[in-house]
């Protein structure tokens, strides 16, 4: 059958990422990059600031190198705001994550285009109401003839939806069908006796209260194995198993297991959520792939003043389907956001019992959010308008 879609005008693209957030800043924007390159056959150069953070999500990142190929990405360091460029070196597609201003220099160039790149500043995760409103609105800028246009991530077809790679649910119902969790977490040491207990991964902020989840899973009326990459939750998690939490490193108090993995490849980090009863995710990487695993999850987030998290995450709450009382005040307990003081145990045990409902409502949740249509093939349908709509003037 002959292929009748129209093509694709725009064939590259520049993806600025400045890290701020350790893992969740070039997590998203690797992801974004990879499925750009590998799904819609776009040239990508990924502009990033911190090569070494990169490299600890894709080991095969070279931190010292200025310039290099990944995975079908050209990496470029960003080291700083000056520089001269030609109309020639922008990309068709330029992106600006999160508003991290890119160098002058090159704005300039995009002026100088005969056919102006498609501009967006590609913003945060959230869903709270302002967001649809503001979804794709354009700022002209001050005094240069170019226009940017904000463009959303969130959780109805009012935004640009999540990303998702075009195979990721076969992957995941292919293993979870054929059973491959338990094979997947003997390659990175967890042991037959400790998948046998309530599989939980773990990865938050340091400010977390992870102690006291500790002490109720430690008082647990059944096994709790947690999982937890190497560096995370440091203090809490060497107090626990009183010697340097490096990967391996295991203890068995009470009722909880406890290990430490390898920080692993994002493909990786996919699996693990795959493969346990209940994921902590932090910040916006793994909080957006926590929605593709189809299991429950507590979030916990990145902190602002005045306690704004706090309005993102109730306002997150309020539209997740899968959100009962007990998954309603552990997350509030996670991010500090109860105003009496938390009883770990009875929230803990809640939420234990709740689990297996919440665990279906979750993949239900995920079917929800692949009806929104995948971020990036959204984003590329915008643009495509908007040339159309530059050529038509």
């Amino acid at each position: 059958m002959q292929d009748t879609r129209p093509l694709n005008p725009l064939k590259t693209l520049d993806l600025f990422c400045r890290v701020v957030d350790n893992y969740g800043d070039i997590g998203i924007c690797w992801r974004l990059a990879r499925q750009f390159a590998h799904e819609h056959g776009i040239a990508v150069r990924l502009w990033v600031d911190d090569l070494a953070s990169f490299k600890r999500i894709w080991p095969e990142v070279d931190a010292a190198a200025q310039l290099q190929q990944v995975a079908g990405v050209t990496v470029r360091h960003w080291a700083g705001q000056d520089g001269v460029y030609a109309a020639g070196d922008v990309a068709d597609i330029v992106i600006e994550f999160f508003g991290c201003e890119i160098p002058p220099g090159y704005v300039e160039a995009m002026a100088q285009r005969a056919v102006k790149p498609v501009w967006f500043n590609l913003e945060g995760l959230s869903a709270e109401p302002w967001v649809e409103g503001c979804h794709t609105l354009p700022s002209p800028h001050r005094s240069l003839k170019l226009t940017k246009y904000f463009f959303f991530p969130g959780f109805n077809e009012r935004t640009g939806g999540l990303s998702f790679e075009q195979d990721l649910e076969a992957q995941r119902q292919a293993f979870q069908q054929e059973g491959l969790a338990g094979q997947f977490l003997q390659r990175l040491g967890v042991t037959p006796q400790e998948q046998q207990g309530l599989k939980v991964s773990l990865f938050c902020y340091d400010y977390a209260p992870v102690p006291e989840l500790f002490g109720a899973w430690r008082a647990s009326s059944a096994p709790v194995t947690c999982l937890v990459p190497e560096g995370v939750a440091r203090d809490a998690v060497e107090a626990f198993l009183g010697a340097p939490a490096v990967p391996g490193a295991a203890a068995t108090r009470d009722a909880l297991s406890l290990r430490v993995l390898p920080f692993v490849p994002q493909t990786d980090y996919d699996r693990l959520l795959w493969s346990c009863d209940l994921n902590f995710v932090r910040g916006e990487d793994s909080f957006s792939r926590a929605q593709w695993a189809g299991k429950p999850f507590i979030w916990n987030i990145y902190k602002q003043d005045k306690n704004l998290h706090h309005t993102k995450l109730n306002a997150f709450l309020k539209i997740y389907d899968a959100a009962t009382p007990a998954l309603i005040d552990a997350n509030r307990a996670w991010n500090g956001a109860n105003h009496d003081d938390v009883d770990w145990m009875a929230s803990w045990q809640a939420l234990r019992d709740e689990l297996p409902g919440l665990t279906g409502a979750a993949q239900q949740w995920l079917h929800k959010m692949l009806a929104n249509g995948d971020f990036i093939a959204n984003l590329l349908r915008f643009a495509a308008r908007l040339v159309v709509e530059q050529e038509g003037k």
